[in-house]
């Protein structure tokens, strides 16, 4: 057992299904905070009672965070020790905390983390796809023309994507994915990880749409989706034949939008339309 220090925040990552993989250093610290900083002071209250322990709960979330710094920061001051969670896996990564942590370490405060379980680095570790330079793309934007327009500025980024997606998009962000990115490219997808239901689907990003939109199951919970970075070797007409073949697909058909990006970038239309 180590001993807390006083006047500090510990940022403690949490298990994202199964509780078994919350380590011991963290339940040391959850146990021993003065205040626990919780995204959603229910799902947290719920993981406590299943650990047996009660302690006290401050909602700390995207709506109130700026808010909540002087209170935070003035607990801490006081000598007061303060752990932040989120509702699964590590704070901060897709997760509020990010204006907390900055103003509190330049108010000099000691922020400690408690690593553990991360949706996206679990899934990276089994997904077989290249994981020695990759980006984290967190969330892709609500609005499709917005999410669009990313992935479109993705599409020659040859270091392996990691995004995660809800069971409200996932159908239209593949398929946008498969626009922008074409329908060969290497994907996994990542279902419900540490659950019940865990699914881990490989292939292209057309066979793992095909084995969504077949399967009610594989649309439900959370996901994780992997896609492989461009080929490092595609040379810029193909890469540029990408970009215009998934603007242009926005408001024609595929084939016509394949036709035209190949005129205009030089590209083979083969490689635009089908993935091949």
């Amino acid at each position: 057992m180590f001993e807390l220090k006083k006047g500090a925040l510990y940022v403690v990552a949490t298990p994202i299904g199964n509780l078994g993989d919350l380590s011991a250093r963290a339940r040391e610290v959850l146990a021993g905070a003065d205040l626990i900083c919780a995204e959603d002071t229910r799902h947290t209250r719920q993981m406590l009672n299943a650990l047996g322990l009660d302690r006290p709960l401050l909602a700390l979330h995207e709506h109130n965070e700026s808010e909540r710094v002087a209170q935070v920061l003035a607990q801490l001051q006081s000598g007061k020790t303060l752990a932040l969670v989120s509702d699964a896996g590590t704070p901060l990564i897709s997760d509020p905390g990010y204006r907390l942590v900055r103003e509190l370490r330049a108010a000099g405060i000691t922020v400690s983390p408690i690593p553990g379980p991360c949706a996206a680095i679990a899934a990276l570790s089994v997904a077989g796809l290249a994981s020695d330079r990759f980006c984290f793309e967190g969330f892709p934007p609500h609005k499709a023309s917005a999410r669009r327009e990313r992935l479109n500025a993705l599409a020659g980024e040859t270091r392996t994507l990691v995004f995660y997606e809800s069971a409200h998009r996932i159908e239209e962000c593949l398929a946008d994915m498969r626009a922008a990115f074409g329908d060969g490219r290497e994907a996994v997808l990542a279902r419900e990880i540490t659950k019940l239901f865990e699914t881990v689907l490989d292939g292209t990003l057309a066979s793992i749409a095909d084995a969504v939109a077949a399967d009610a199951n594989q649309r439900k919970g959370e996901f994780v989706l992997i896609v492989s970075g461009a080929p490092e070797n595609e040379d810029a007409a193909l890469r540029e034949g990408r970009r215009l073949y998934a603007k242009l697909s926005e408001v024609m058909k595929p084939s016509q939008a394949a036709k035209l990006a190949a005129e205009l970038s030089g590209a083979p239309r083969k490689a635009l339309y089908g993935g091949e």
